[in-house]
């Protein structure tokens, strides 16, 4: 799986929480589809409250009107790879918005590896590991 630091995009992707694909919710199909292709990471969100096409406005306030709440599946990696995943999203998304955003991924010093903007280095060694010359804390090489 990649791990993009540095520039990326983001696909959002808005539809209603009762949309299906082949009986199955739409969103878990988009995220299924997206670890299959190999992408960096997909997440589901429910909204509490929205509108769409339909300028029904659903909300999860009001009983009467909490089904088909709005829901946003955002998927980040780089942009050759969200493009390649586009034509995917051309069968599956018939009523619902997709949108694209230049972003950028920061990830935590733990992630990366030394030489990866190299602060992991400098946690490992805060917590008596290897520092950036292999050595444990407080010893020296011979």
């Amino acid at each position: 799986m990649t791990r993009p630091t540095g520039n990326a995009l983001r696909l959002t992707v808005l539809v209603g929480e009762n949309d299906t694909w082949h009986h199955r919710p739409l969103a878990t199909e988009i995220v299924h589809r997206a670890h299959a292709a190999g992408l960096a990471g997909a997440s589901v969100f429910r909204g509490v409250e929205g509108f769409g096409a339909s300028s029904l406005i659903h909300t999860s306030r009001l009983l009467s009107l909490s089904e088909d709440l709005p829901v946003a599946v955002v998927i980040v990696d780089t942009e050759e790879r969200v493009r390649a995943f586009l034509p995917q999203l051309d069968e599956l998304v018939t009523d619902g918005l997709v949108t694209l955003d230049a972003c950028e991924v920061v990830l935590p010093r733990s992630l990366l590896r030394p030489g990866e903007g190299g602060p992991a280095a400098g946690r490992a060694a805060h917590r008596g590991g290897p520092d950036a010359q292999g050595e444990k804390k407080g010893e020296k090489s011979s």
